[in-house]
């Protein structure tokens, strides 16, 4: 490869496109994903019990696939892959990214542009809520160094989010 023109194999890898390592069949044995993974339920479930029918619920199918599968894919692929992709890079110290305690200045970066975006579609405290998650997101994106398991979890975290709106509401219906 030549240095003084990356090619696409550079750009894949500073964006996390390559295959994880592990590979995808290790990431629910591996205890930042599972963990990641299982602390979503109990948010889901009192989200669903304090904010029940306010909560974002998607209308038909073409709504529930754009909330669950195409905005987690876009919203990785920019902000974990080419954000903090490139703030790895620009912000690395002898190859190793600089961090502020156990979170790197380019996750905590990427997690403030990640909710500034969410500010223009919801309220404050919905948008402040999406960094805990998004610095997860990029823990793993970092972890595995790809971008694919973040879009992972967030699918995961969407659905649920949307299932326990769903729940809420038909609850809410029957009462």
């Amino acid at each position: 490869m030549n240095s003084a023109a990356p090619g696409r194999e550079f750009f894949a890898v500073e964006c996390g496109l390559q295959r994880p390592r592990p590979a995808l069949l290790r990431w629910p044995f591996d205890a930042h994903f599972a963990l990641a993974l299982s602390a979503a339920v109990p948010v889901w479930i009192a989200l669903a019990w304090a904010v029940g029918p306010s909560l974002f619920l998607p209308r038909a199918l073409a709504g529930w696939l754009a909330f669950v599968l195409l905005w987690p894919l876009i919203e990785e692929l920019l902000f974990r892959g080419l954000l903090q992709g490139q703030l790895l890079r620009l912000m690395a110290s002898s190859n190793h990214p600089q961090r502020i305690g156990p979170i790197t200045w380019a996750n905590a970066l990427t997690t403030l542009a990640f909710v500034v975006l969410h500010l223009a579609a919801q309220p404050l405290a919905w948008a402040l809520a999406v960094a805990l998650p998004s610095l997860v997101f990029g823990h793993l994106r970092e972890r595995f160094a790809s971008v694919w398991p973040a879009v992972a979890l967030h699918m995961v975290y969407n659905g649920g989010f949307a299932a326990a709106a769903w729940v809420a509401r038909y609850h809410s219906a029957l009462t």
